[in-house]
């Protein structure tokens, strides 16, 4: 028997919008959730770029020395909130010497500037995908856009987290569901 006050830990799950999503920022999106807690959650969207705004143009901003080892990223649209704040999702081998946030096994965060250092220089983590920004809610928002069928969940994968294009990424997290996303109304509701 469940305990009803028992809250659902969604942490190092992958939300999906469905397609009547009220805010057009999240329209298609795929949310790695950093965090879920009575506090609130934190996430980063997976499969939104910055436009033509790159991992090098951003460290040009920074005044960070690129090397020729540095690998090509795409900058990602991480959020609403906080757009100017930067964010780095990557496998779980690397630590920073400030501060990483271990998510699971498999997936970390880190938000010091070390770690761009060392990308910058060819190092730094195994997989990883840059965010600008980040989407928050509220305890309790979460779970109340769930309970308006506005996000799946699915598990997060290196495969869909850090391989496929974005532009395949939503359809290929419902298919992990089972969903083919024809199927899917644009109507939010319960049966």
């Amino acid at each position: 028997m469940s305990d009803a006050s028992e809250k659902l830990d969604l942490t190092g799950k992958i939300l999906i919008a469905m397609p009547g999503m009220g805010d057009p920022r999240f329209a298609h999106s795929l949310v790695y959730l950093c965090a879920h807690s009575d506090d609130g959650a934190m996430g980063l969207i997976v499969n939104k770029t910055m436009g033509q705004m790159t991992f090098s143009d951003l460290l040009k901003q920074l005044s960070i020395e690129e090397s020729s080892k540095s690998r090509p990223l795409p900058l990602h649209f991480g959020g609403p909130v906080e757009g100017g704040r930067g964010f780095v999702l990557h496998s779980a081998e690397y630590r920073s010497q400030i501060s990483t946030l271990p998510v699971d096994d498999f997936f970390s965060m880190t938000a010091t500037q070390d770690v761009l250092e060392e990308m910058a220089q060819g190092a730094g983590p195994d997989k990883a995908l840059m965010a600008l920004g980040y989407s928050g809610w509220g305890p309790g928002q979460l779970e109340g856009e769930i309970a308006q069928n506005g996000w799946l969940i699915c598990d997060a994968g290196f495969e869909l987290v850090f391989d496929l294009a974005d532009d395949k990424k939503w359809e290929a997290a419902l298919n992990t569901l089972g969903v083919d996303p024809i199927t899917l109304s644009a109507s939010a509701g319960r049966a």
